[in-house]
């Protein structure tokens, strides 16, 4: 099964009943049941990967210029950093007041479309590009600027450090809940969750097709009580995705991927803390004022 992010599904990162991109090799498991299948490594052939001979399971590399989880936390800290950059960048030099909002949207909307195509030419790239990435997250965070300077300045003031504390909530809740195993990442919970977005996006959609067509908030899924429940719906996907990430992270490590393939780790928990907090946001200007 695919992973739910993208950028995951390159080599090591795509997954197969439960384990991250490894088809499954023909061989019985010591102890269990002669039919079943095992992993094989996706990276037997990186010298970096260690196999245990005796089980063919494969252990955590320990030599250098494998994936540890440091390099995942810096090029995430690198990747987030760049975010927040271009956020503040845009918040000052964009205004959104009476006269220059136009422009600042129009700005924007021209910043996330790049770094949407950004993005997708990343994810079909069979190795990471860091300048990619980071032009990625640097067109998201003008994006991200602008729309938070607008929530601030025309809808609650208090806003964006609410949504950014609800975005680190979630993270550290669902990185506890994981690591406690609480949340056991499956091919049953990726199946879910896949199906459960794939319904969410299309709804999501439908409701802006209605909207260019009759104006307004179209079928009405992004304002009021449905858009409370369909914020509270996206923050939840999100959650869902954080756990997908990091069972797909810790399988990497676990596998013996290679280094460079922590800025694809990066780019993808950047994605969909992104996700998290553009629903928060959305939610909490729902919640405080008009949408």
């Amino acid at each position: 099964m695919r992973s739910s992010n993208p950028v995951f599904s390159r080599r090591g990162f795509s997954r197969d009943n439960g384990y991250a991109g490894f088809n499954t090799a023909q061989q019985p498991q010591a102890g269990g049941n002669p039919y079943a299948q095992a992993p094989t490594n996706p990276y037997a052939t990186n010298p970096y990967a260690q196999q245990d001979t005796q089980q063919g399971v494969p252990q955590a590399p320990a030599r250098s210029g494998a994936m540890t989880i440091d390099d995942v936390v810096s090029r995430t800290a690198i990747t987030l950093g760049t975010v927040v950059a271009g956020a503040v960048v845009a918040w000052l030099a964009l205004p959104v007041d009476a006269a220059n909002i136009s422009k600042s949207y129009g700005i924007a909307i021209g910043s996330a479309l790049i770094a949407f195509v950004l993005a997708m030419v990343q994810s079909f790239k069979r190795r990471p590009t860091p300048a990619l990435i980071l032009g990625y997250a640097a067109f998201e965070g003008v994006f991200l600027g602008v729309i938070s300077s607008v929530v601030t300045t025309h809808v609650s003031a208090g806003a964006v450090p609410q949504a950014v504390l609800g975005t680190m909530a979630v993270f550290a809740g669902v990185l506890i809940a994981y690591k406690t195993r609480l949340i056991r990442v499956n091919r049953r919970f990726t199946g879910f969750v896949m199906a459960a977005a794939i319904g969410f996006m299309l709804l999501m959609l439908v409701n802006l097709l209605f909207s260019a067509i009759g104006g307004g908030d179209g079928l009405g899924f992004r304002s009021g009580g449905l858009g409370i429940l369909f914020g509270i719906i996206g923050i939840v996907l999100g959650a869902c995705f954080l756990a997908l990430d990091f069972k797909q992270v810790e399988d990497g490590i676990t596998y013996g991927a290679p280094r460079e393939e922590s800025w694809l780790a990066a780019f993808g928990l950047t994605m969909t803390l992104v996700w998290i907090y553009l629903e928060a946001l959305r939610l909490i200007s729902i919640l405080q004022g008009n949408d």
